[in-house]
């Protein structure tokens, strides 16, 4: 496949959501809300707590993911997808965009009696920044209680499963990436907001603890390297439960679109996050 044949993120803005089977606000902000998708059959049903990427910038939307999230569903996940703030909305960035996926995540306890979710089988999943945000979500009982993101008994996450997470903070902003996004998004650097990163990023909060599942495109060179960089800093960081998953044939939109060659293995490792769940490992 050539760079030209590529899904880009011109592609991702045209894409249509099928109708979710509920929207519901977990806050008062107007980008507040999740989108609840649930499949067929009695549950407790596993949950897939979702959050889309797209740079940390406004001009994203959880839009691009709609037809990945009613996939999982088909798949027999209930799927919680995550909205929240970003850099260029009105009080986007820190510690906005933060509380608010952590806010999106303990509103799984509200979510979970009249929806019958099993709060026992919840996957933290992420495509870009929203690997890097999932990653963070598993982490949030890591966070010191001095900083701005802490939140006391943060809802528990079993296992997490990031799509070309963006999950080398540093890296990103040393290299200016989308705009200069993260440390838009920061605030500054990591040498002029240190305490920040120790509780946002990835790379400081390692190792989480809990099974990883880090799918990265072959075909991805602008953002299957933080992806990387993070599983080796997760394995040096003592993270033995932290895999790759690699996707020969995706670039970096391939991977969240059913309708892609992609798809069939992206599923599969997600049935296997599950799996392991159930196994214990």
């Amino acid at each position: 496949m050539s760079a030209q044949e590529l899904i880009g993120a011109a592609d991702a803005l045209r894409f249509e959501s099928p109708e979710p089977d509920h929207r519901i606000a977990y806050g008062s902000h107007p980008l507040q809300f999740g989108n609840l998708r649930l499949p067929a059959g009695d549950g407790p049903h596993p949950v897939v707590a979702l959050v889309h990427g797209g740079c940390w910038l406004s001009m994203f939307d959880l839009t691009y993911m709609g037809q990945a999230e009613q996939a999982m569903a088909d798949a027999g996940f209930a799927v919680w997808s995550i909205e929240y703030r970003r850099v260029g909305d009105e009080g986007g960035g820190w510690p906005a965009t933060y509380l608010d996926v952590g806010s999106g995540f303990d509103h799984l306890r509200e979510l979970s009696g009249p929806h019958d979710l099993d709060l026992t089988r919840v996957v933290a999943a992420g495509h870009s920044a929203g690997g890097a945000l999932a990653l963070w979500a598993a982490a949030r009982d890591k966070i010191d209680s001095s900083s701005e993101l802490y939140v006391h008994d943060p809802v528990s996450v079993q296992a997490v499963f990031a799509l070309a997470p963006a999950a080398d903070l540093e890296g990103l902003q040393t290299g200016g990436t989308c705009g200069n996004v993260v440390g838009r998004l920061m605030g500054g650097s990591s040498a002029e907001n240190p305490d920040r990163y120790a509780a946002a990023s990835p790379m400081q909060l390692a190792p989480v603890g809990v099974p990883q599942t880090l799918l990265i495109g072959g075909l991805d060179t602008a953002w299957g390297p933080p992806g990387r960089a993070y599983h080796n800093r997760a394995i040096t960081a003592g993270d033995s439960g932290v895999r790759v998953v690699d996707l020969p044939e995706s670039g970096h939109f391939e991977m969240v679109v059913p309708t892609t060659s992609t798809w069939r293995l992206v599923i599969a490792a997600l049935e296997d996050t599950f799996a392991g769940l159930e196994s214990g490992n």
